[in-house]
């Protein structure tokens, strides 16, 4: 596509639909590795410009989740647009935009094959299993039989694969969000946590895996989500979420009570959570650390650079190539003038990851801001100051990160 041919990309924001959307969201996380970074921006508009709950969620999609840094700043710019009009948050809105893919009430749906009906739910990574009119879990949808209605049957079975794809495309992003929102502490009200999660046909399959907190007059109780829609405690009594409650997905150094019962509960009814909640890992910085602003224990330490580039899907970020096109150096925001800041040796070759396989952490230091610079002055922020969740999380990410196989 020409340059000056570029009205045909922006005829799609005119007159697409979610399909031209589905069609469309891959190509744009594509195109900057393509050398088209320009058309991927456009591409962006695009998507806001159709407009759809599906539309927004690709963008919000797109400004989570992306590899090319500058697509990814420009969709955040794009996805706080629209949310601004509406007056809400990026993820708030995110929180709006997630699809109910024309699933019953309870979060199923069944196929009709006309002499055989099948029922569809959903597990706890989202991945949809089937089972048959004797409730029987199935390897998969069968095949339209000589026994079956073939139009009925081929047109059910044609909504079925189409909503696996669907289903495929959301659930890491709505496994990640709840795992963000539990990690910064986000909270709903009452009205919104009913609206959002137990009422929502798709992520009611996630939110009733997880334990929630519930704030009122001050005091806060954990509950889970029981299978009527109800909310009930750890021993099975019924806990009311007002309205006008706060309600939260706890961390476990935030959780009120003892994660151990709940686990063992959740256990008791063969319940997989979609993320590690009750038994997440918990880390905390020692005395030294924590008066300052390095973290020594990870100096030295030589990784593969894969296993680097994994920690980009838990909020990390790779630093701007420098002199010959090396990046060296990886970052993690935790706030407006805060940032962990990794120094690498020898650092990663853009577009040539195999340059140099292996990574030297040569530094591990809280700084204002992510720079090609060692911590040699001194510096004004420490580990005691940040929120124990968040440190706790760095020394995780960092602890999975250097560990040896």
């Amino acid at each position: 596509m020409p340059p000056k041919e570029a009205w045909t990309l922006h005829a799609l924001g005119w007159f697409g639909d979610d399909d031209t959307v589905r069609a469309l969201a891959p190509v744009i996380r594509s195109w900057p590795g393509e050398g088209a970074h320009h058309r991927a921006v456009e591409g962006l508009d695009v998507l806001a410009a159709v407009g759809t709950d599906s539309a927004l969620l690709h963008l919000h999609g797109i400004s989570q989740r992306v590899r090319f840094k500058a697509l990814r700043q420009r969709a955040q710019e794009k996805i706080a647009e629209v949310a601004e009009g509406l007056g809400l948050t990026g993820e708030q809105l995110a929180d709006r935009l997630v699809p109910d893919l024309g699933l019953d009430a309870d979060g199923s749906t069944v196929v009709d094959y006309g002499t055989r009906l099948f029922s569809v739910g959903f597990d706890e990574a989202l991945e949809p299993y089937v089972r048959d009119a004797e409730g029987r879990r199935l390897k998969d949808l069968p095949k339209p039989g000589a026994r079956d209605e073939t139009e009925l049957a081929t047109a059910e079975r044609k909504r079925y694969l189409a909503l696996k794809k669907e289903v495929r495309a959301l659930a890491a992003d709505q496994v990640r969000r709840l795992e963000a929102a539990m990690v910064d502490g986000r909270s709903w009200t009452g009205a919104e946590f009913r609206q959002l999660f137990v009422e929502h046909p798709l992520v009611r399959h996630l939110a009733r895996r997880l334990v929630w907190s519930v704030a009122r007059d001050g005091a806060a109780t954990a509950f889970r989500i029981a299978e009527g829609r109800g909310c009930v405690d750890a021993r099975g009594a019924l806990v009311t979420v007002d309205d006008d409650a706060t309600v939260t997905l706890p961390h476990p150094l935030r959780f009120p009570g003892r994660t151990d019962v709940w686990s063992e509960l959740l256990a008791d009814h063969e319940i997989v959570q979609p993320f590690p909640q009750l038994r997440r890992q918990v880390h905390a910085a020692t005395e030294r650390e924590a008066a300052g602003a390095r973290l020594t224990r990870f100096e030295g330490v030589t990784v593969p650079v894969g296993r680097l580039l994994g920690l980009q899907k838990r909020g990390w970020e790779r630093g701007i190539p420098q002199d010959a096109g090396v990046e060296r150096w990886f970052h993690r925001r935790l706030g407006p003038e805060c940032h962990l800041v990794v120094q690498l040796e020898p650092g990663i070759a853009v577009g040539m990851l195999d340059e140099f396989p292996d990574q030297t952490l040569d530094t591990v230091w809280l700084d204002t801001h992510p720079g090609d610079h060692r911590p040699s002055r001194a510096r004004p922020l420490r580990f005691a100051d940040l929120d124990p969740v968040t440190v706790s999380e760095l020394l995780t990410d960092l602890t999975e990160l250097t560990a040896r196989n």
